[in-house]
């Protein structure tokens, strides 16, 4: 029988279902599902065994490394220690020589003492505490059914942990609520020590919804944030470093956030599968499979259909979260949250909102600069509202771009380890500045430099960073370089593949540079073709005085919304360069308005892997300045549209990055035209901004182009000239925009207006017509059905 598409690598073990507090925002005992009144109140010896062996099955079916096994409840020390004893070595049995285990209990902490605390360290279980604050905040929901208080009880607890047992102190698990003092509770929670804090919003859904308005967990939660990024971090946040983490394309460290598949699932004090926990708050019922340990292996209860649907990441979200600019952070949020009555999960999360309102304040907060070093002249800020702007208005937003990525260097290496990379990329910086701002103008560095800075990369690439400007200075200089997936990687100049070593050294020279690494010995000459086999240059698309990197070795560069190719071998690259040059003299033959910024600006085309349908794929990262993503096309009509199109979203990036067109608070969603679901500011006037390059391309292409093609060109003209100019007049009546951003989109409305009344068959607007209601028909169909 086949398997679940993603191994269970984390398991729950009901392993007591009944509780000694009576806390009314508990998901187990106060929520729709009541299904533990027919339970027993303890996992049966048997059942003890047949859990264990499935795991152990399961981990050695699937070739796992490790897994996680959380004792839970109810409250699990109500299992007593006799029966946590038989657990832990059912467990620890069944899994020696199989793989790692992580064991773990979650506790309330009441009931814990020393010989809890001695049971716990003989067999390596890290002890996580429930506690949600200072005495105020702790007291408002966790408390005895007779009303009395749990706080000194817990903090008993947790002092014994840290003093009798402290590597197994594994941190404090807080709900939110938004009636306390967010600070207050931070000081509490921080006060102890935690090696980490689980900051939870309460379980609700669109038919339970949270008390507090939309936006109130945000704000709480952004409060806290701001405080913690203050204190350095002191503490680790699940919440707020998986934010961090998958802001920068990294793994999230909760369900809760981020598109990984759930790989989770509970077993109950009777032997029964659940999925998760948490949707016990949908309904009576919700989490059930219809399996369990004795009868069922773990791949069958992976075929189960709700299990199925939280492992489709992006896919098994609906429409409007899928268009959600901060979908890959946010990942729909909780499962749980989704719920509503008549749609089921195929929602948005009840917390939608507050998530929005985190994720956006956390990007702002890691990646702002200091803004009062450029300002663009208005002369260039019209040009470029316009939907064009040439060289000169390029020319200025690079200058700034140049300031963040200095800003953004400065901040890695004055805290780096690697101090002597830092003191030669000074001394570089002292002596050839210009070679310094040759590599940082790779836009793949400013990529890896936000990763680094938010915890999700390490400053391991500084010393790269650094080789390759001394390189570009023609410095000799030795340095240390890490070695990442076998090689070593220089940026924008390529990688040398050195096998599983560390590290190794590099010495660079004059037109050159030679490695030294547990007895390999490689000179490389970067002003002569060839080299060693291992070397893999940056290749180049050259045509007509332009020069941009065929960039498809970058260690950073797979940071777009559709993945990266691997090596392009000769061939390909040989086709890439022949569209590339005839894609290039369309553009500066027919489309020269965007050419003198195309060529003042891009850096580097960065192949992307290919649709499965054959469909065009394209993209761009906020934070590769420089760089379009694009998998190539079949002609270059159509490869010439994508580069204009996608280098609209890098203008518009780096301009949001020097001035402010609309309110960052803003949390409404919009309609484009062009799509079925709503959309934040940002996403609508991308959208927008893009499609005004979109809508003259096709303007231009009816006239340029005969036959066929000029029909489909009008059609396409057509479509775009009315959706984008509807889009335009969304932005202007959203009263989010600031002044410049009302004085931007005007600019924008002022391009796409004469060209509403330029004269178009009345069969191409009738085509038109039938493809922008084709459209909205199929993208309502799949809401529908949550494709």
């Amino acid at each position: 029988m086949a398997g679940p598409a993603v191994p269970f690598r984390q398991f729950v073990l009901k392993v007591a279902s009944r509780c000694d507090l009576a806390c009314d925002h508990c998901y187990v005992y106060e929520h729709a599902d009541q299904s533990w009144r027919a339970r027993p109140t303890g996992m049966s010896d048997e059942t003890i065994a047949w859990s264990a062996s499935r795991i152990a099955d399961h981990a050695k079916r699937h070739g796992l490394q490790g897994v996680t096994v959380v004792l839970h409840g109810g409250e699990p020390l109500l299992a007593g220690r006799h029966r946590l004893d038989r657990i832990s070595r059912e467990l620890i049995g069944a899994l020696d020589g199989v793989c790692e285990l992580d064991l773990r209990i979650h506790t309330n902490g009441v009931l814990l003492d020393e010989s809890f605390c001695d049971l716990f360290a003989a067999y390596g279980v890290k002890i996580g505490i429930s506690l949600d604050g200072d005495r105020a905040a702790n007291d408002r929901h966790r408390l005895y059914a007779n009303g009395r208080s749990s706080y000194d009880k817990v903090l008993r607890a947790i002092e014994l942990v840290r003093r009798r047992t402290p590597e197994l102190y594994a941190g404090l698990l807080c709900t939110v609520d938004v009636a306390n003092d967010p600070l207050a509770v931070y000081e509490a929670l921080a006060a102890l020590h935690p090696p980490r804090v689980d900051f939870l919003l309460p379980h609700a859904t669109w038919d339970a919804p949270p008390p507090g308005p939309p936006g109130a967990y945000g704000d709480w939660l952004v409060r806290i944030f701001d405080r913690w990024l203050a204190d350095g971090r002191t503490m680790k946040v699940r919440l707020f470093e998986s934010a961090l983490r998958t802001i920068g394309s990294e793994t999230s460290l909760t369900e809760s956030l981020g598109l990984e598949p759930s790989d989770l699932v509970v077993i109950e004090t009777d032997g029964t599968y659940e999925q998760a926990d948490s949707l016990k708050t949908s309904y009576d019922g919700a989490p059930a499979t219809g399996f369990n340990v004795s009868d069922h292996s773990l791949d069958t209860v992976g075929l189960h259909p709700g299990i199925h649907g939280r492992q489709t990441g992006l896919a098994g979200l609906c429409a409007e979260c899928r268009s959600c600019p901060v979908v890959s952070t946010c990942g729909g949020g909780l499962y749980a949250h989704r719920y509503r009555t008549g749609t089921g999960f195929a929602n948005p999360s009840v917390y939608c909102a507050d998530l929005l309102k985190l994720i956006t304040h956390v990007q702002k907060a890691v990646t702002t600069v200091d803004r009062t070093a450029h300002t663009l002249p208005a002369a260039d800020v019209a040009a470029l509202a316009s939907g064009y702007g040439g060289a000169e208005a390029i020319a200025h937003v690079e200058a700034g771009q140049r300031s963040v990525r200095r800003a953004l260097l400065a901040a890695i290496g004055n805290a780096s380890t690697s101090v002597e990379a830092w003191r030669l990329l000074t001394e570089i910086d002292r002596d050839a500045p210009a070679a310094l701002d040759t590599v940082l103008g790779h836009p793949y560095v400013r990529a890896w430099a936000v990763k680094c800075l938010r915890g999700t990369a390490d400053d391991g690439h500084l010393s790269s960073i650094a080789a390759t400007a001394a390189l570009h200075a023609g410095v000799e200089a030795s340095v240390r370089l890490p070695v990442r997936d076998g090689a070593l990687h220089l940026p924008g100049l390529g990688l040398l593949r050195v096998g599983a070593v560390s590290g190794a050294t590099v010495e660079t020279r004059e037109g050159g540079f030679r490695v030294h690494a547990d007895g390999l010995d490689h000179d490389v000459r970067l002003d002569e073709p060839g080299g060693p086999r291992e070397w893999s240059p940056v290749r180049r698309l050259s045509v007509n005085g332009l020069t941009v990197a065929l960039e498809d070795v970058d260690l950073y560069r797979d940071c777009h919304q559709w993945p990266a190719t691997q090596r392009l071998s000769d061939q390909e690259v040989e086709r890439w360069s022949r569209l590339f040059s005839d894609a290039w003299a369309l553009i500066t033959r027919d489309h020269s308005p965007y050419a003198a910024g195309l060529a003042a600006g891009l850096r580097a085309v960065m192949p992307l892997t290919p649709a499965a349908d054959g469909s065009e794929v394209s993209s761009t990262a906020r934070d590769a300045f420089g760089a379009v993503a694009v998998a190539l096309p079949a002609d270059a009509v159509t490869l010439a549209l994508l580069l204009i199109h996608e280098f609209q979203h890098v203008k518009l990036g780096a301009l949001l990055d020097m001035m402010d067109l609309y309110d960052q608070n803003d949390t409404t969603l919009y309609y484009a035209p062009w799509r079925d679901d709503p959309r934040p500011l940002e996403g609508l006037l991308q959208g927008t901004y893009a499609h005004i390059a979109v809508t003259d391309f096709w303007r231009v292409r009816r006239l340029a182009d005969d036959g066929p093609a000029a029909e489909r060109a009008s059609v396409q003209f057509a479509r775009w000239r009315a959706q984008t100019a509807e889009a335009v007049e969304t932005l202007a009546g959203s009263g989010a925009l600031t002044g410049a951003g009302q004085r931007f989109v005007a600019a924008m409305g002022n391009s796409i207006r004469p060209w509403l009344a330029e004269p178009i068959p009345a069969s191409a607007e009738e085509e038109a017509r039938l493809a922008a209601a084709r459209h909205r028909s199929r993208a309502t169909a799949q809401a529908r059905h949550g494709a």
